[in-house]
């Protein structure tokens, strides 16, 4: 019988493309591990939620954002990722007006923010590579 241990997250990436420059929605993180660096919003999925509703959760717990839906965009598992323990995480994305949307960080969120994606501040776990990759396949630069 195989015994797993995988811890199954969430995370929003937030862009807001308007004065021609494009943005992100991060949050500092108020613990460890990666305590102070910035990250998407996101967390665990509870054991009764929808995958999309733990994204939206996370997201309006950490910043404030109350948002309908967000879309996926990929899925990461890679060992090593969380130094805690095995995560596998569901990763989301929208594009929205940060004008429509006052944030502040909450929760275990020291902070929220909006940065350009061409002056990104130093990024928890495998975050860096994650927006990379959006940015990239989503045309976003």
């Amino acid at each position: 019988m195989i015994k797993q241990d995988i811890k199954v997250t969430v995370d929003a990436m937030v862009f807001d493309r308007s004065n021609g420059n494009t943005r992100i929605l991060l949050i500092q993180r108020k613990n460890d591990p990666d305590k102070g660096h910035w990250a998407f919003p996101g967390g665990f999925v509870e054991d009764d939620e929808d995958l999309e509703a733990a994204a939206l959760r996370e997201l309006e717990e950490e910043t404030g954002m109350k948002l309908k839906q967000l879309k996926q965009f990929c899925t990461v598992g890679t060992p090593g990722r969380d130094t805690r323990f095995r995560t596998v995480s569901i990763v989301y994305y929208t594009i929205t007006e940060a004008a429509l949307h006052q944030v502040k960080g909450d929760d275990d969120a020291a902070d929220a923010q909006w940065f350009t994606i061409t002056h990104l501040p130093p990024m928890a776990f495998d975050h860096h590579d994650i927006l990379q990759q959006a940015i990239a396949q989503l045309k976003l630069s």
